[in-house]
């Protein structure tokens, strides 16, 4: 390998990309694509125009790569310890949030009442996406305290908006939603954390909880978990799951903050993602861990569902954010790493050549690109839909609501599935040197792959989309999102470079729309299990199709934007023609298994599967 990229071993540098993401892209998807700056025309948004959210993105550049960036291979080494009963983080996490609540980026979303900025989402999930792809370990910190004092906000009762909220907005106090226990894991019906009321209006709680993000640290004074738990004589199942705030250091009658009885017993190490602690904690061991309900009794599954499907889409795109990272990195390398010659010279005299000049290494690059900028406009056209929920009435709402709630489930598990073959193929285009910790792609590759187990499996969502979402209010959801496709096929129709492409898709929305009947069909005739089976390959078709949906209007804007930089158009087209050349031709494999009678995982014993 040439000199320059020799590293030593010890007290290394680390092989990093010149850049993480592409601002021009981002512009070209808000501000072309998207035209999100038209959300900013209705009341609740009108303190925000296009020259205001500029300056936001901008100074969310300059953070990104001032305090998250310079720190993203050292948290990967340095891990979370827990040590006398706190867990321990790298010492830029207190500046992280410290920086972010001065600037704003925790209050960003919450409304002008409680001192937020009150911006569409469409814009702040652009931001998290810049945040995501300089530094994920180091972001989630603010995103997790922004959600968190959302569902404070939205449903507990105002007397706790004033406890909780400035403090969280300042990034002093970290904010956490804590579900997951030993045994329920994803099985929320089975949580046993049991709330008994007290006097005064609070709870008493007991139980654990595990895989809790940033559950605790030392870089914030106090940290305020969003908890479920079953209030004792509740129903079964999750019609009795309640939702409580309850914070480590509770505030005494003096005003002081004393500790609540929430311990730390332990924090998981990972394969990635390792800035970031993830905490198993015990409440009430001593029977004195106080709680204060949120909103009604036994409808916290319902809140948290408010913070969970935010979660979903953020998850989506940080599988995103670390995709674009990945995918930089080897952008540079494949540019500056000489091997080989072209395949046609046969002169081994010859000087040898970047490995961008061949082929595959060019496909591979393509596949990534492809990938990145198709998911993450799916991710902000989810949060567009979300802002125009909130700001539109009747059926215009209902039906930004029904199109969100379809995409919520794709938007989350396929870019999370798909982050885990480009961050492979970074690596790969490394070659052996990709395998080592000297270079940044086998970072990349470790911390994405938690995105298709954050905020529930793919199995999970594949359940949701094919169980629930396709026949929400019988179908309304899916003829509201076959009217968003066909509007963008038929603009792409009316051009010669986009028009086989559009045919081509109409296409195969006609045979998705044929699968769904026929397996409608099979859960009549062999049941719901069979019509489920494959429920994850039913949603990894339907990302497919959503992504292919994302290339059209893209090119759409492309052709109809004269005055647009020709080598930028280029570009996208280059990237639309591969992604109908060599990812969409993928689900006629998909349409076949999925049309199959033979349901070979149904029924079967299981001790043959040893």
């Amino acid at each position: 390998m040439d000199g320059k990229y020799h590293l030593m071993q010890t007290n290394s540098s680390v092989f990093l990309g010149d850049k993480f993401y592409n601002r021009e892209h981002l512009n070209f998807i808000l501000f072309d694509v998207l035209k999100a700056e038209r959300v900013t025309a209705y009341e609740y948004f009108s303190d925000h125009d296009k020259e205001t959210v500029q300056l936001y993105l901008d100074a969310t550049d300059q953070f990104a790569k001032e305090y998250l960036f310079p720190h993203v291979v050292e948290m990967d080494r340095v891990q979370p310890e827990l040590v006398d009963g706190r867990i321990r983080v790298h010492r830029a996490h207190k500046d992280i949030m410290r920086i972010s609540g001065e600037n704003g980026w925790i209050s960003i979303l919450a409304s002008k009442e409680v001192n937020g900025m009150q911006m569409p989402s469409v814009f702040s999930t652009a931001a998290s996406f810049i945040l995501g792809a300089a530094n994920y370990s180091g972001c989630v910190f603010p995103g997790l305290t922004m959600g968190a004092a959302h569902l404070i906000e939205t449903f507990a009762d105002k007397k706790y908006h004033a406890i909780y909220l400035p403090k969280m907005f300042a990034g002093e106090w970290q904010g956490t939603m804590a579900l997951t226990e030993p045994n329920a894991g994803s099985s929320l019906s089975d949580i046993v954390s049991s709330a008994e009321k007290q006097a005064y209006g609070t709870y008493k709680i007991v139980g654990q909880k595990i895989f809790i993000s940033c559950g605790d640290s030392d870089a914030v004074e106090n940290v305020v978990h969003l908890l479920l738990a079953r209030i004792k004589g509740a129903p079964t199942g999750t019609k009795g799951i309640s939702m409580f705030i309850v914070p480590r250091e509770r505030i005494n009658e003096n005003g002081a903050l004393e500790y609540n009885d929430v311990t730390s017993i332990g924090v998981y190490h990972k394969m990635g993602y390792k800035g970031a602690p993830i905490a198993h904690l015990s409440f009430g061991e001593n029977n004195d861990c106080k709680a204060w309900l949120v909103g009604e009794e036994n409808k916290g599954l319902t809140y948290m569902f408010q913070m969970m499907n935010e979660a979903r889409i953020s998850v989506g795109l940080h599988a995103t954010s670390i995709a674009s990272a990945a995918y930089y990195a080897s952008l540079k390398y494949a540019n500056e790493r000489l091997q080989g010659r072209p395949i046609t010279e046969k002169n081994p005299e010859l000087p040898q050549v970047p490995i961008i000049t061949h082929a595959d290494v060019k496909r591979m690059l393509l596949f990534q690109k492809t990938f990145i900028d198709g998911a993450l406009c799916l991710e902000l056209q989810c949060s567009y839909f979300a802002d125009m929920e909130r700001v539109t009435e009747g059926d215009e709402k209902e039906k930004y609501n029904l199109l969100l709630e379809l995409l919520t489930p794709v938007a989350k598990s396929y870019p999370a599935e798909m982050s885990n073959f480009s961050t492979s193929t970074a690596l790969q285009i490394f070659g052996g040197y990709g395998f080592t910790k000297d270079f940044i792609a086998e970072q990349y590759y470790r911390e994405t792959r938690i995105h298709a187990i954050h905020e529930g499996t793919t199995a999970i969502h594949g359940l949701d989309l094919l169980g629930r979402k396709v026949m929400m209010k019988n179908g309304k959801a899916v003829m509201y999102l076959t009217q968003e496709v066909m509007q963008a096929i038929a603009k792409a129709k009316q051009h010669e470079n986009s028009k086989e492409q559009a045919e081509n898709l109409e296409k195969q929305l006609a045979k998705l729309q044929e699968l769904s009947m026929h397996l409608m069909q099979v859960a009549q005739q062999k049941g719901v299990e069979a019509y489920l089976s494959d429920a994850t390959l039913y949603l990894e078709l339907f990302g497919i199709l959503v992504l292919a949906w994302q290339w059209i209007k893209m090119a759409n804007t492309c052709n109809e934007n004269e005055s647009m930089d020709k080598h930028f158009k280029e570009s996208k087209f280059l990237c639309f023609n591969y992604f109908f050349e060599y990812e969409l031709p993928k689900v006629q494999g998909m349409f076949t298994r999925l049309k199959s009678t033979n349901h070979i995982t149904v029924g079967i014993d299981s001790s043959l599967i040893d």
